[in-house]
């Protein structure tokens, strides 16, 4: 009886550390969108801006927008190439590694720390692009 009991408390601590893990990695994603504006200031605005095109892409709208879609921007072939919507994942992954997401693109900057990553996205996913107005009736 003793063994099940210590096999049954096993299985509990197990579960209990999975379950912990699987809420750590929820938050891992869940960033500071003030945190952000400002780690975007400091490292982004170098190659971008919100609502022009630079070195990169204009930012606004990117979350939901198709990879390779901003008009007047010259991508690199492979982005031009790669058709997918910019979700907060993908944009995870890309600031993780964006030759690793999409080989041959030409963005050399990565972000290492993972909580600056989720930052940087929170904010932005704030920047969306602003709803016309209804048409007057």
């Amino acid at each position: 009886m003793a063994g099940g009991r210590q096999r049954l408390a096993g299985a509990l601590a197990a579960l209990l550390l999975v379950g912990g893990a699987s809420v750590a990695s929820a938050q891992d994603d869940v960033g500071s969108a003030a945190r952000g504006k400002t780690l975007w200031e400091a490292r982004c605005s170098v190659c971008h801006a919100v609502d022009s095109n630079s070195v990169g892409p204009m930012h606004r709208g990117v979350v939901g927008r198709m990879s390779g879609s901003v008009p007047g921007y010259d991508y690199s072939p492979a982005l031009a190439h790669s058709h997918f919507i910019w979700t907060k994942a993908k944009l995870l992954k890309w600031l993780t590694n964006p030759e690793a997401l999409v080989p041959g693109q030409k963005m050399n900057y990565e972000v290492d720390n993972p909580q600056d990553r989720a930052d940087i996205v929170a904010y932005l996913a704030t920047l969306t692009v602003p709803k016309e107005p209804a048409p007057a009736k």
